[in-house]
């Protein structure tokens, strides 16, 4: 049965992130209550010249269903022998990336530059329905280009109008940075204007953020990206607050290093030591930036070069954090960092743990 054919409303939708979006973390995410999780982006190119890093992004098991594959292309042709191709596995939903602004990304005329083109975006759709053999078919857009050049009503009308069974929205323009405010109002634009199911993306961090939001929009459901990202609670939490109005507390300390824990050791079962131990770091940084001793453990965790030290670490940091041992941090500060780049450690001339 096709997840368009439930009754599709409220639903949470995870977003596939670069780098983030593997199975560990999709696990998590659909054991805190996920509707629909998604591979890491997939080049319809490198996959359909076997390139392996291509390939590896489209594997899943069948526990992780819903589940949707993104694809990155420009060409109608060999998207429609890349849709050909990954009918077999069967996933849930195949969506065509029009949002990811990077420049490398851009400069191929792939991801957001397709907003500029949409006679190839027509052409794109079609092609990935004709060969998706009923497999619904999803467009992510941004609003345009840049303020000066908002074209989203076109291009989800003609999204819609090649056969498109739902469209995700992110509220920013190409040219806008994180910091910019997503525009909620274009979005709730875009829900009047068609049929089919619309998807809101952009800034939703809180349960809070995410009821006013679909309550303004009319939106079908969200897509979460930086939100969930070492804060898979927030699905849990967000879907409570929707069915009964009442706001759970954050997680505690013991609940997020139980949790932590669980993801390390899905972790540690699909990669290498060598692949592991960057993740390993990255996601402990993030699950932890909520609490008070993060700046120490900033200054601590990427040091370590075996698993075991670094999980020994983990369990004194924990509990420090525990017996509230640091001293008390400004944490929104490191909000903030992480909301403008989630490997927000990082100075740009220096890839410490990247």
């Amino acid at each position: 049965m096709s997840i368009l054919s439930e009754n599709f409303n409220n639903k949470i939708i995870i977003a596939p992130l670069a780098d983030v979006s593997d199975a560990p973390f999709r696990k998590i995410n659909k054991m805190f209550g996920a509707d629909l999780t998604f591979t890491q982006m997939v080049s319809a190119k490198g996959a359909i010249s076997n390139q392996f890093d291509s390939l590896r992004y489209l594997v899943f098991a069948r526990e992780e269903k819903p589940i949707g594959v993104q694809i990155l292309g420009n060409d109608p042709i060999v998207i429609e022998d890349f849709i050909s191709q990954i009918v077999s596995l069967k996933p849930d939903l195949i969506d065509l990336n029009c949002g990811c602004p990077a420049q490398k990304v851009i400069n191929q005329k792939l991801g957001a530059s397709l907003l500029d083109n949409p006679i190839l975006l027509e052409k794109i759709i079609k092609s990935m329905v004709k060969k998706s053999e009923g497999i619904p078919v999803s467009v992510k857009l941004r609003l345009g280009r840049s303020k000066n050049k908002i074209n989203i009503a076109e291009n989800v009308r003609i999204a819609e109008g090649a056969g498109a069974s739902l469209v995700t929205v992110h509220g920013r323009t190409r040219d806008d940075k994180y910091s910019t405010d997503s525009d909620w109002t274009a979005i709730k634009k875009v829900v009047e204007s068609v049929k089919i199911p619309v998807i809101g993306n952009g800034n939703l961090f809180t349960p809070e953020d995410i009821k006013n939001f679909l309550e303004y929009t009319g939106c079908a459901g969200v897509m979460l990206a930086r939100g969930v990202i070492g804060n898979p609670f927030l699905i849990e939490r967000t879907k409570q607050y929707l069915e009964t109005g009442v706001i759970s507390e954050n997680a505690s300390i013991d609940k997020v290093y139980e949790v932590l824990k669980m993801h390390i050791n899905l972790l540690l079962r699909e990669y290498n030591e060598l692949t592991v131990i960057p993740k390993i770091k990255k996601n402990i940084v993030w699950y932890l930036r909520f609490f008070d001793g993060i700046s120490v453990l900033l200054n601590k965790i990427f040091s370590f070069n075996d698993i075991h030290s670094i999980l020994e670490y983990l369990d004194l940091h924990v509990l420090n954090i525990k017996n509230k041992n640091y001293d008390s941090e400004d944490l929104s500060i490191i909000d903030k960092k992480f909301k403008e780049r989630i490997i927000f450690w990082l100075s740009d001339d220096l890839l410490i743990g990247s």
